[in-house]
């Protein structure tokens, strides 16, 4: 039996794995609210997925600044109904040496993939709470399992997603409310691509996937398959885990 249509929100909908998450919930029969910094990109998800047939509603909003998400998850909630399930996926990247960061950079990242993802969930908690129902899905990073050079800022944030994911889990758990993290591998997104172009990664990159069990490039669908899973009630008695989508790298 299908899950009962549920609302969902998507940070960083607009592209990559936030609009594959998107149109994959969409397609599971749930109403989906698509938040990003990018409106013009995430109204174009939010259009396909009317188009489709489904439910959408596309808010732009800067995940770093509460204010924004606050008034998102209101119009989101008024527009489609209480928001359960949550998926924590929008983040910025940073490739830069130890001796290179400075303090506005480290603050401004963490306040975007750690901050954000602490905030909409708080924002949600009481749709979830009163509904005695709720799932959160947390993006990390398989980087912050493994570590990853010049990257110190990045896995740093994901890696505080991965801990606040598990101590979430436990405080939550009582109120019907899961909570679990994806952490992707080396997927072919915009982000990804962006790192590829300029020459960021110590080596080809052809030659990182060489070495996975599966030597491939993810795709985004490959992780919007693993949080509709965690969204589905077929989830319900998993909480806590960090479900890694990265073709055996991290092992």
């Amino acid at each position: 039996m299908a899950d009962a249509p549920r609302v969902a929100l998507v940070t960083g909908g607009a592209a990559g794995m936030g609009k594959a998450t998107s149109l994959k919930l969409a397609a599971d029969g749930h109403s989906v609210g698509i938040v990003d910094i990018d409106f013009d990109g995430a109204r174009a998800v939010s259009d396909a997925i009317v188009a489709g047939g489904g439910k959408a509603l596309a808010v732009r909003a800067d995940i770093g600044e509460r204010m924004q998400v606050e008034q998102a998850i209101t119009q989101i909630r008024e527009a489609l109904g209480p928001i359960t399930i949550l998926v924590n996926n929008a983040a910025v990247e940073n490739f830069s040496a130890l001796e290179d960061l400075d303090d506005a950079t480290w603050d401004r990242l963490m306040g975007i993939n750690l901050r954000g993802a602490y905030v909409a969930a708080q924002c949600v908690l009481p749709d979830m709470s009163a509904a005695g129902w709720g799932r959160i899905i947390n993006v990390s990073a398989f980087g912050a399992q493994i570590g990853a050079p010049n990257m110190a800022l990045y896995t740093a944030s994901k890696g505080g997603i991965i801990s606040m994911t598990r101590s979430l889990a436990i405080e939550l758990g009582p109120k019907g409310i899961t909570v679990n993290s994806v952490s992707p591998g080396f997927i072919d997104t915009p982000m990804a691509r962006r790192a590829i172009n300029g020459g960021l990664f110590p080596v080809p990159y052809e030659q990182i996937i060489a070495t996975y069990p599966i030597p491939r490039l993810g795709q985004p669908e490959d992780i919007a398959a693993a949080c509709a899973f965690f969204a589905s009630d077929a989830a319900g008695y998993i909480t806590g885990q960090v479900l890694g989508v990265n073709g055996g790298a991290a092992m």
